[in-house]
This record gives C-alpha cells, sequence and structure tokens, in this order.
C-alpha cells in the first residue's frame, strides 16, 4: 500500500497575496531585493513598507500551521520564566509563557530554527511547544520579566510594589459593609495590598469592558477572567497565589455588606464603585466549590449600555417594521433568545424610543439593571412572595399604558401579561426561545388558549449577540468557491470577507464589541388563522418561509457579508457542528 504524499506547504509570498496583503508585481519586487540583500522574504517587505510585522506574523504563522500571539503580561506565567537563562532568552530570541505538564509553550520570532529547539529543549527538559509573535515584544518582556534577578534567577512575583501601584483615586468604593464589626475590617484591610489588588481587578475589568469578572480557586493558584464580548479571558495582572484567597474574598464581602464568616451557603449582594468619575454598580454573587468559594461580579455599567435601537444592528427593514408595532396601543410584543442575547437591552431600547411625559410606563424586573427617568421600575422579590404575576396584577391598577415584564416564566404570567394587552395596553415581555415561531409554540405549552394568543401577541422578536471585527486588526481575505457554495450563496468573484489577526486591542481574539441579528415575526392575519390551529414550530416556520420572512441565520450572513462579523461567529452563535455541515 502506497503511503500518503505530503501536503504540499503554501508559498509565504503566495499566502500574502491571496490574503490581498500585497500584489503579484509587489512580490516580484520584493523576491529580487531579497536575492540582493540575502535576507529573508519577511523582513525586506517590512523594510519595502509593502507588509506590516503584525501581517508577517500572521502568513507565517499560516505557512508553518503554527499558532501566532500578540504578547501581553497576562499570557506569561512568571514563575516558569527562569526555566530558561536570561542569557539565553537573548540569544536565541525567546521567552517561555507557560508549562503544561512536560509541555513548554515558548514565544519565538524564529520558529523555523530547527536547531534552536532542539537546544531549548535539552536546556529546560520539556518539549517545546513554539508560538510566533513580534521579536520587539519578546525584547520588551524579556526586559520586563527578568529585570529582579541575575540570569533569570529571581522571575517578578506578587508584591507589595506592584500592588501600591494603584492609586486611591482610579477606583472608590461609594457603599461601604457598614454592619461589618471594626476587627473584621482591621483584618481585611491588614495590609493596603490587598485592597489595592482587589480594586485593581475591578478597574481592569470595567476599563476592559468585561460584563463579568470571575474570581475563582484553582488547585494552585487563583484565577481571575474576564467575560468580553460574551467570551471569557483569563486576565490576571500576574500570579495569583492561593493564600491569597480568603484576604480577597473577605474584602469583596465587605464591600458588598456580607458576612464574611459565612462560607458554606451562596450568598449575594451589591457594590458601588466609582471609576473615572462614573459610578459602577456590581452585583456580586458567591458560591462555595470543593477547593473554596467562587466569586463572579456583574458590572453594570451604564455608559456602556446602548440603549438605542439604531446602534443595536438592526437592518433598515427590520427596525422600521419593529418600530411601527412599538407606536400600537396596544398588543404583546415578545423578545426571545437565549441567555445573554441581548433581550433585555432591546425592551430597553424600545422603551427609550417610545417613553414620554404623557404615557405612564411601569417595568417590572429581576432585577432592574438600568435605572430610565420618566419610567417606575420595581424589582421582584421573590423571598418575600412578590413575583412577576403579582406585581403585575397590582401594576393593572395603577393606569399604565406600557407594562414591561422582564421575563414570562409560567402560565400565571402570560395569561394576567395576555389579558392586559387585550385590555388597551402594550405590553413587552421576554421568552427563553430560540427562535421565532417556538414563542407561539411555548405560549401553547403553558396551556394559553390559541385565540389568545392569535389575538394578543403582535409581534416576536428572536435575537443573538455576535461579536464584531476588531478595526484595529481587520483585514480582507477572498473565501474559497467551496465556501462560497455550501453557504448557498451566488458565485461572486468580486466578494471579499473579513476577519480580525488579533491584536492587543482585541485580547488576541480578532473581535472587539459586538451587535444583534434579528427574525421578526409579525402576527398578520394568515399566521393568526395557522395559530388556531395549534401548530408546531415547523409548521409556523415552514409558513413564514413561504412568504418570506427572513430568519437569524439570513441576518447574520448578511453581516458577513458587509464585513461585521465573520462565518466562524455566526456558527458558534446559532450552529452546531452538524448543522453546519461540519464546515
Amino acid at each position: 500500500m502506497k503511503a500518503e504524499p505530503k501536503r504540499q506547504r503554501a508559498k509565504f509570498g503566495e499566502i500574502l497575496v491571496q490574503a490581498g496583503i500585497i500584489t503579484e508585481q509587489q512580490l516580484e519586487l520584493a523576491l529580487t531585493q531579497q536575492r540582493k540583500s540575502k535576507g529573508r522574504l519577511g523582513e525586506v517587505l517590512v523594510e519595502m513598507e509593502l507588509a506590516s510585522s503584525e501581517e508577517i506574523i500572521s502568513a507565517l504563522s499560516q505557512q508553518l500551521e503554527i499558532p501566532h500571539v500578540w504578547l501581553r503580561r497576562g499570557l506569561i506565567d512568571p514563575t516558569i520564566v527562569t526555566t530558561i537563562p536570561k542569557a539565553k532568552a537573548e540569544a536565541f530570541k525567546v521567552i517561555p509563557m507557560f508549562k503544561v505538564g512536560r509541555a513548554l509553550t515558548v514565544a519565538t520570532a524564529d520558529p523555523q530554527s530547527i536547531f534552536l529547539l532542539d537546544d531549548l529543549a535539552k536546556i529546560t527538559g520539556c518539549e517545546i511547544q513554539p508560538v510566533l509573535c513580534r521579536a520587539s515584544d519578546i525584547d520588551t518582556f524579556i526586559e520586563e520579566y527578568y529585570a529582579t534577578g541575575e540570569d533569570g534567577e529571581k522571575a517578578q512575583t506578587l508584591d507589595d510594589s506592584f500592588l501600591s501601584t494603584l492609586e486611591e483615586s482610579d477606583l472608590e468604593v461609594v457603599e461601604e459593609g457598614a454592619q461589618a464589626s471594626i476587627e473584621e475590617l482591621e483584618k481585611v484591610a491588614e495590609g493596603s495590598p490587598i485592597i489595592n489588588l482587589v480594586n485593581l481587578i475591578i478597574r481592569n475589568g470595567i476599563r476592559d469592558g468585561a460584563s463579568d469578572i470571575h474570581i475563582e480557586p484553582d488547585l494552585k493558584t487563583l484565577r481571575v477572567r474576564y467575560r468580553i464580548d460574551g467570551i471569557l479571558f483569563e486576565a490576571n495582572p500576574t500570579v495569583l497565589t492561593l493564600d491569597l484567597h480568603s484576604a480577597i474574598i473577605s474584602r469583596l464581602k465587605v464591600m458588598a455588606n456580607l458576612d464574611i464568616a459565612e462560607r458554606r451557603m451562596p450568598q449575594d449582594g451589591r457594590i458601588r464603585v466609582t471609576i473615572d468619575g462614573n459610578e459602577v454598580d456590581l452585583r456580586f454573587s458567591s458560591m462555595p466549590t470543593i477547593l473554596g468559594e467562587k466569586i463572579v461580579l456583574r458590572i453594570l455599567d451604564r455608559r456602556s449600555a446602548v440603549l438605542d435601537l439604531l446602534k443595536l444592528g438592526f437592518n433598515e427593514e427590520t427596525l422600521t417594521r419593529f418600530k411601527k408595532v412599538l407606536l400600537r396601543p396596544y398588543g404583546l410584543i415578545l423578545t426571545v433568545g437565549p441567555t445573554g442575547s441581548g433581550k433585555t437591552t432591546t425592551l430597553y431600547s424600545a422603551l427609550n424610543l417610545i417613553r414620554s411625559m404623557e404615557k405612564n410606563i411601569v417595568t417590572i424586573e429581576d432585577p432592574v439593571e438600568y435605572q430610565l427617568e420618566i419610567i417606575n421600575q420595581v424589582q421582584v422579590e421573590e423571598k418575600v412572595g412578590l413575583s412577576f404575576a403579582k406585581v403585575l396584577r397590582s401594576v393593572l391598577r395603577q393606569d399604565p399604558d406600557i407594562v414591561m415584564v422582564g421575563e414570562i416564566r409560567d402560565r400565571e404570567t402570560a395569561e394576567i401579561a395576555i389579558q392586559a394587552s387585550l385590555t388597551g395596553h402594550l405590553v413587552l415581555s421576554t421568552l427563553h426561545t430560540n427562535e421565532s415561531s417556538g414563542a407561539i409554540a411555548r405560549l401553547l405549552d403553558m396551556g394559553i388558549e390559541p385565540f389568545l394568543i392569535s389575538s394578543s401577541v403582535t409581534c416576536v422578536l428572536a435575537q443573538r449577540l455576535v461579536r464584531t471585527i476588531c478595526e484595529e486588526c481587520k483585514t480582507e481575505y477572498i473565501p474559497p468557491d467551496s465556501l462560497v457554495q455550501s453557504l448557498g450563496w451566488e458565485p461572486d468573484k468580486k466578494l471579499r470577507l473579513s476577519q480580525g489577526r488579533g491584536c492587543d486591542n482585541c485580547y488576541d481574539s480578532g473581535h472587539k464589541g459586538r451587535l444583534g441579528i434579528y427574525e421578526l415575526l409579525v402576527t398578520d392575519e394568515e399566521l393568526q388563522a395557522l395559530i388556531l390551529k395549534n401548530p408546531s414550530t415547523e409548521e409556523i416556520q415552514k409558513q413564514r418561509r413561504s412568504v418570506g420572512q427572513k430568519f437569524l441565520v439570513d441576518d447574520g450572513f448578511d453581516k458577513v457579508r458587509k464585513g461585521l462579523t465573520t462565518i466562524e461567529e455566526i456558527k458558534r452563535v446559532l450552529f452546531s457542528e452538524q448543522d453546519f455541515g461540519g464546515m
């Protein structure tokens, strides 16, 4: 049996041409110059200003099938830097990043030097896994991480000098825990480094645009992760040891006015801080794990909240139809999607559009996330029996014009919301279903009569949040014909799609920020007649498709063609591997 021939590796210059970074003519000029200078093609292209060092690294990564990174402090574990002496690191232009088992990941600007990798394996006794990065970044981090010792004998660790770099004015707690005893406060604030560290973690999370901060104990270290644009990134300012865990948890509990002695039960609280002159609310949640308490801080930063329908990502047609429904005096408007898909933000934006001094608007929420003027907001308190249904009954006696119900969770709430919409009120709410047609089926499953759904539901808006391409590292490419065909698009030689290379601005992800993709189901006469027949989700989808309704995937791919997001992002949010043909 014949062995399969080795796959031919693409030439470096061809990759750059195919990516649209340089032209064929520019490649020929660079090759001519390379033959004269005897240098490397990438270096020649940078010297001729035909390509940036970032583009060269990205193309080299693709050719060699070696990952590339833009080095930053959170990616380097200071405790393993000494694995390679400083003199060797400078000579080889490398720096160790982290170690998993016997595998040592090393950042290098020259992965083609096999002898270099062999030498590093002998020095460290590890299996070397190279990643590509810029030589200038390696120089910078060698200076930083080897600065505290001779030949790398002592790497940077957590100490008072590091923590004290955070000035008190950077972040200030607005509401301290008044109920904590003096002894507890003194114990937590034994030294300012812990206070400074907690402030630093919160400050960096807010400034990086995180929605949540996770502080969790591991087997040997304490990990800090930020959820940015829906994805978790490890973001330790430096290595945090487990002996800091209790002090950090105690400090946060004092800030949230909670019992620092209680470690066996979950606790919830609220912290308010000021940063850069603005107040930011943090929702505190603790959960006991086998390794100790895990903390999650939900950041509610009003400055980062986009409460404008025009800026959420609606296409013009969908926005026009949705605004038309919002201006009706009565009816039930539903937004649907999984947790974290932006449903509440859409409802806030809708209220922001239609609120006025002539209308009495009441919201029922769990919890109230953002406060809006001229709107009466009520928070559900299940512990004292103040449920959505109970509050909704009371609200209807408050002469409302518009009512927003944070979520329809049960039949009782659904029935009251529907009755309110049928008696002259505009009701907005959310449901946990995956697509717009699923909302009808969900109400039917709750036991709501079909004629009530048909008469009350005016529209269902399904949505997801997808990450947008980072503008700092955005680049274009020509999609393969096979990909275009698999998506069912018409062949187009002029088609260019976009993607992000990854940079410091976007945590090397290639994405920065998010926007929505939407499908809007408006209840017309045909759909009303179908609902009366108690249809399945599939029957509703088939009927909607027959009248030309656009679905989530259609809006998603429209945004891909416009260069706002990527195919991979639509795949991540909407499909499984099987649904997407394993692409």
